[in-house]
């Protein structure tokens, strides 16, 4: 991998040509978020201190299924992050936050021999991500109003007066990737072609999570 310092300015050429990915259902990083990782496993231990000497960045991408096997198939759309914390606690974790640069489609995996898994990304549909952050006008009433709906429904405590502050490609991304929706779910908005669509999916799943369900409670009347 390249010994690069990643920012959204530099060319699309400082991005790797390899990439080590962490596989995580439920979990997504979208460009210019941040995500929170306690990495306990050796052998992403050992990724997070290979990436701190070559360039920072790695890959969050979702298992497509669900699988007891050690490798399970991978979704084609992941995000690369870059390392910009980390510490190390006494009983051997890695607490690191990741910064979301650009998503990328897995091209191959690289059989590289380590303990981790490694691929060639193609970065070329995702070019988009490496520019400013999109902060396109949004009906931000009711995404706060469906929010606080949400939010009370799953136990899901937040501090409003930052939710309320936060621009908005802060904020619609940091919901994505603190709401429980289904890793499929997290997906599509990951893949979503614009910020106006994802903020339009987004919408839609916390509508939907939300609504008053009668069926599920018995109550449908045929």
């Amino acid at each position: 991998m390249s010994n690069v310092l990643l920012t959204p300015k530099n060319v699309s050429s400082a991005l790797p040509e390899e990439l080590p990915v962490f596989p995580l259902s439920g979990a997504v990083l979208l460009p210019q978020a941040r995500l929170p990782l306690n990495v306990f496993e050796p052998r992403y231990l050992a990724m997070i201190e290979d990436a701190l000497g070559k360039g920072r960045m790695i890959g969050m991408i979702q298992p497509s299924e669900e699988s007891d096997n050690p490798k399970p198939p991978l979704y084609t759309v992941g995000c690369a992050g870059r390392i910009t914390s980390f510490n190390e606690t006494e009983d051997g974790r890695m607490l690191s936050v990741l910064s979301g640069v650009c998503r990328f489609r897995v091209a191959a995996e690289v059989s590289a021999g380590a303990l981790y898994r490694v691929v060639r990304p193609d970065w070329k549909p995702y070019l988009g991500d490496l520019g400013d952050g999109e902060n396109a006008e949004i009906d931000r009433a009711h995404l706060v109003d469906l929010l606080q709906i949400y939010f009370k429904k799953n136990a899901i405590s937040v501090d409003w007066n930052v939710v309320q502050s936060a621009p908005n490609d802060v904020l619609v991304p940091t919901i994505i990737m603190i709401c429980p929706f289904a890793p499929n779910e997290k997906q599509a908005l990951l893949e979503a072609d614009s910020f106006a669509d994802r903020v339009a999916m987004l919408i839609a799943l916390l509508e939907m999570a939300v609504m008053p369900h009668p069926d599920r409670d018995g109550e449908s009347k045929h």
